[in-house]
């Protein structure tokens, strides 16, 4: 089964770079893939809705479902599962941007890209969260075309950051609507004040 996949995954690797690759399609890919590079794109989107009072809460979603990314996507599973790159195990495959340091799967840029798009889906405009879609296949589409992951790389990406995007709005939606943690930092800001106080009083 699981090399029925990989010889899958190898063909369809091979068949983008024999049928789709084309000098002005590759530098419009390098571009878009670099949109993806650390979340940067995302969280510049997230530094913007900050300034906008109605998208706070969007912007802070963005900004925790990136951090899920890292931790999950390239801290745990990358490290645990351990998968080669493409062109370490397709000798046929030529990657077209300089090799990335660490394991394949499943594609960081995928999962935070996707992890924001669906963020975006809930919380803006229609119009602005099928682009954010858009941008975030595209960039899942690269990884595929400049050869640096397998399509399951990418496949998985894209699930887990739908998950993170998920998971970050639901938390936040938690402790808002709940208020009982803000409430209790609350107290307790106010219980350490209080013996701030008391004790500068006893210094006097």
């Amino acid at each position: 089964m699981l090399q029925r996949l990989y010889q899958t995954e190898e063909k369809t690797l091979l068949w983008i770079q024999a049928h789709m690759r084309r000098t002005w399609l590759t530098f419009v890919m390098k571009c878009i893939t670099c949109l993806g590079n650390g979340g940067v794109f995302w969280l510049t989107i997230a530094l913007c809705s900050f300034w906008f009072p109605a998208y706070r809460i969007t912007g802070t979603a963005i900004v925790l479902s990136q951090i899920f990314s890292v931790i999950f996507s390239n801290g745990i599973l990358k490290n645990v599962i351990a998968r080669p790159r493409p062109q370490e195990t397709i000798s046929k495959l030529c990657i077209l941007i300089r090799r990335p340091r660490d394991f394949s799967f499943p594609s960081g840029h995928t999962s935070s890209s996707f992890a924001a798009a669906v963020i975006l889906l809930q919380t803006t405009p229609l119009w602005l969260g099928l682009l954010s879609l858009i941008i975030a296949v595209l960039i899942a589409f690269s990884r595929l075309y400049l050869g640096v992951h397998f399509p399951s790389d990418v496949v998985c990406g894209a699930v887990l950051g739908i998950i993170f995007g998920a998971a970050a709005l639901l938390l936040l939606r938690f402790v808002l609507e709940g208020g009982w943690l803000l409430q209790k930092a609350a107290d307790w800001l106010n219980g350490a004040f209080v013996h701030i106080c008391r004790f500068t009083s006893y210094i006097k």
